[in-house]
């Protein structure tokens, strides 16, 4: 059984530990993201990063927060718009089809949810088509270690196994980081 988040626990997703550990708009521009790209953050939950993405790529330019819960997605809508954000387009998906056309965006964000997710090279397959030749994909979770936070260490993967999921998916990993020995990043390019 696979570890999934529950989202009657979303308050645990923007917290002072997590804004220490995993700031989000520093993270973004460390994983390369340009004000040039179109963003598909999977798994996006309350728009941790949906939002600092919005920030960061031109206002002419779509941030898709796609997520399963309808919950999640309420969220997002909410956060964007307090902070008067009109460029990020909310998707209800399913795990293994994200709902949006062949080569429509250029980063796709993968944010702790691989670990969640059963089929993992089927999973990476669907983010590869969405994604425009050369774009870039970047993979953030967890360290397969014990840590404060976070799921139960047998549902994590850890970075090589990773790393060999995106190969066999089609991606070539470009970068390599570690984030706050907690949290490990990944950016491949298609």
């Amino acid at each position: 059984m696979m570890h999934k988040f529950n989202p009657a626990h979303k308050n645990k997703l923007d917290n002072d530990w997590r804004r220490k550990v995993i700031p989000p708009k520093p993270t973004l521009e460390k994983l390369g993201l340009l004000s040039e790209d179109i963003v598909a953050d999977v798994g996006c939950g309350i728009g941790y990063f949906s939002v600092p993405a919005a920030e960061i790529v031109s206002s002419r330019n779509k941030v898709y927060a796609l997520d399963t819960s309808k919950e999640m997605l309420t969220e997002v809508e909410r956060r964007a718009e307090i902070v008067g954000i009109s460029n990020i387009v909310v998707i209800e998906t399913e795990e293994y089809d994200l709902k949006l056309q062949d080569e429509s965006v250029s980063f796709v964000l993968i944010v702790t949810v691989l670990h969640e997710i059963i089929n993992k090279e089927r999973f990476l397959k669907e983010a590869n088509r969405i994604l425009k030749p050369s774009g870039r994909l970047a993979v953030i979770d967890w360290e397969k270690k014990q840590t404060e936070m976070g799921p139960p260490i047998d549902h994590r993967i850890d970075k090589q196994e990773a790393m060999e999921f995106l190969k066999s998916s089609g991606f070539e990993v470009s970068m390599e980081l570690g984030i706050a020995d907690v949290f490990y990043g990944l950016v491949a390019v298609k």
